[in-house]
Order: C-alpha cells, then sequence, then structure tokens
C-alpha cells in the first residue's frame, strides 16, 4: 500500500515539473560597440520583460568584435561603431548582408574632467593643442584599431592637428576606456562620442568637432546568420522600433 502510494506521488511530481518545466529562457547573443552599453543594455531588459529572453552581450571595440565574428564567435546580431568593420564581416561573408541596415549616428567631443579650468574650446587649426594637453595626454580609442579613434585622426588631419596630437595621445582599447582616463584625471582631455560623454557624472564636453571634419559616425546593424533564431530576429527587429529609438535617444543617438 505504502509503495503504491510513493508511486502516485512521483508519479504527480513528475507530472507537475513536465507541465510546468524548467526551460531556460531563449537567448540572444549581441556583439555591440562598447559606445552602446547603456542603451543597449536598458534595451535589453525592456525587451527580455516582454519576450521572456535573456539577451547577452558582448561590448568591446567594433575591431574587435567584428575579427571575434570572422572566427566564428557565436553572436547572433552585430551592432558595429563604424561601416568599416560591417563592410569586413560583409566582405567576409561572415554576417547576412541583406539583414545590414544604419541604424544610429553620433557625434564626436572633445572631453575633460569635471573640475578642470578648461572651458568651451573652439577647434580648429589655430588650437594650440599641446598647450591645451600641458603635461598631460589625450586619451583615444587607438586610431590604429577603435572606430572613435579613426574617427578622431581624421578629424584632426583634416584641421591640420594631427602632427601636435600624435605624440600626446593616451591611446585606448575602446572608446570607454578613453573616457575612463578623462575620468580620473590620467589625461588632462579625451575625444569620444557625445553619447559616452553624456553618460558620466566626471567629465565634461568642452567642444563639439565639426561634422565635416570626419566621415559621418553611423552605427549599421546586421544578423549574424542568414537563419537567425526566433529571438534573434525578434531582437534584431525590436531595435528598430519607437520602443528602442525612444531609449537611443535619451542616450543621446541621433535617429536619422
Amino acid at each position: 500500500m505504502m509503495k503504491s502510494l510513493m508511486r502516485v506521488l512521483l508519479a504527480s511530481a513528475l507530472g507537475l515539473v513536465l507541465s510546468f518545466g524548467v526551460s531556460a529562457k531563449e537567448k540572444v547573443t549581441v556583439f555591440a560597440a562598447a559606445s552602446l552599453t547603456n542603451a543597449l543594455t536598458d534595451i535589453g531588459q525592456n525587451f527580455d520583460k516582454e519576450h521572456g529572453t535573456e539577451t547577452v552581450f558582448s561590448f568591446a571595440s567594433s575591431s574587435t568584435l567584428a575579427r571575434q565574428i570572422a572566427q566564428g564567435a557565436p553572436a547572433e546580431l552585430f551592432l558595429s561603431a563604424n561601416q568599416k568593420w560591417m563592410d569586413y564581416l560583409v566582405e567576409n561573408k561572415a554576417v547576412d548582408s541583406s539583414s545590414r541596415v544604419t541604424l544610429l549616428h553620433n557625434a564626436l567631443v572633445l572631453i575633460a574632467p569635471k573640475d578642470s579650468a578648461v572651458k568651451d574650446v573652439t577647434i580648429s587649426a589655430s588650437w594650440d593643442l599641446k598647450a591645451a594637453v600641458a603635461d598631460s595626454r589625450l586619451a583615444v580609442g587607438d586610431p590604429d584599431h577603435v572606430p572613435a579613434g579613426r574617427y578622431a585622426k581624421e578629424s584632426l588631419e583634416n584641421l591640420n592637428l594631427w602632427a601636435q596630437a600624435e605624440p600626446l595621445l593616451a591611446r585606448a582599447n575602446n572608446v570607454r576606456a578613453a573616457l575612463a582616463l578623462v575620468e580620473r584625471g590620467e589625461a588632462q582631455l579625451g575625444i569620444v562620442y557625445a553619447t559616452d560623454a553624456l553618460v558620466s557624472k566626471e567629465v565634461k564636453t568642452v567642444a563639439v568637432f565639426p561634422e565635416s571634419s570626419h566621415k559621418a559616425i553611423a552605427y549599421p546593424l546586421a544578423l549574424v546568420n542568414s537563419k537567425p533564431s526566433t529571438a534573434a530576429k525578434a531582437f534584431y527587429d525590436y531595435l528598430k522600433t519607437d520602443a528602442a529609438k525612444a531609449v537611443f535617444v535619451k542616450y543621446g543617438f541621433i535617429i536619422k
């Protein structure tokens, strides 16, 4: 009798497990430029609440992420901080080129520590950059690899300031690392995106680089697989909704 009762109880327990399940949430793996950290984290949380998914982000320099994807890293979506590294993946047939869209734009700014005596700066060929940096450094994403650094170099070259700037650079692995150098006072000035300056309480924007001095700062998005998972395609579509755009705008990104 006792054994029969135990079998009934076990069967009931098994039925409950099968009915309610312990199935893992469907994951979405997104590789994205470091400058998107705050906005995408918020968007991912909103998406997961609506869809019962688990969105996982890997934030780093676009160049680092693109190389990882080309080598087979398990990303499902890629959001780059410039067109070059998306071009690289398209050329290597590592993303679904038909899904490629330009999602966002940004601006390039000069920042200083919040308590710095540096105020509004007019960036032109006559600007004495060396005197402004003094005995410190100019923090920037490494121009050899990091999109923000490439934009910075292009702008400084077009403004005839690169010869002054190059020996003074503190080259960072990504734009957020350049921001951190200025936040900690390890660099007197830094060049980052407007969105990075906006999220930091430790820095202030002292100048905006002329748009005409560099290529448009564009963020292309693409699915990595031509046959994406249902969750990956849903997140791809969600990034283009008004709800997601509102979050991007909140963090200073430009929607065109």
